[in-house]
């Protein structure tokens, strides 16, 4: 039977990336256990580099406000959304969007309202879009070589809700392993692969795998080894 024949993929992992600075123990031993496991399952695994990878946080959080700026300014109290009543038309602009709109998505629209600007366009949202198109090639040249990209869900165990509220940088750090995928728009998944023991209590972890454009069937079988 064709569909009992065990597929082997050879996945690729950007060693430079996933052991840098700043990425916690635990995830990064889960990670090489979750290898080690694959490994015994026939897969092979191959080191790769991904050499534009450490821009792609950064260039995300260009792109991504620059979005949230432009698609939500149509929430204007007037033609869409909220609606609340002052004095004059600028209080209610102010009061609007200010009750509206929650304190981060306020700061990303504040973000991407200054990138948009006259003397920063070119400055910083081009700048974002070319990095973009170098990402989305680098992840294309190397997917010639592996069938699959593999790295953590995150680089830290999952924190409290709202541990990190007060500290943006850190909780857009993050997203580090995950942005890669809304900049290039390749198929990813997260599978759970674990737990770190933090005061007594077991915090999920988690492995990342991306494939190429309409290559699902690879990330769900993978993902379905990984889960054994």
């Amino acid at each position: 039977n064709a569909k009992d024949i065990k597929k082997i993929y050879t996945i690729g992992v950007p060693t430079d990336f996933v052991y840098a600075e700043g990425v916690d123990k635990d995830v990064l031993d889960n990670f090489k256990v979750s290898l080690e496991n694959l490994k015994k399952l026939g897969h092979k695994v191959e080191e790769i580099s991904l050499p534009t990878l450490k821009y792609s946080l950064a260039t995300y959080y260009i792109i991504m406000p620059a979005e949230a700026s432009t698609n939500l300014a149509r929430f204007d109290g007037v033609r869409y959304g909220l609606k609340k009543e002052s004095n004059t038309l600028l209080e209610d602009y102010t009061k609007t969007r200010g009750e509206g709109f929650g304190k981060e998505v306020r700061r990303r629209i504040m973000l991407g309202t200054y990138v948009l600007s006259s003397g920063y366009y070119d400055a910083y949202y081009n700048k974002a879009v070319t990095m973009r198109n170098i990402i989305k090639a680098d992840f294309k040249k190397a997917f010639q070589s592996v069938d699959t990209i593999m790295m953590p869900t995150s680089p830290f165990p999952a924190f409290k809700i709202g541990e990190k509220f007060n500290d943006p940088l850190q909780m857009y750090l993050a997203d580090i392993f995950t942005v890669p995928a809304n900049l290039t728009g390749l198929p990813a998944i997260s599978v759970p692969s674990g737990f770190a023991i933090r005061e007594e209590k077991k915090l999920p972890l988690g492995i990342q795998f991306f494939a190429p454009h309409f290559q699902e069937n690879i990330l769900f079988d993978i993902g379905k080894d990984l889960e054994k």
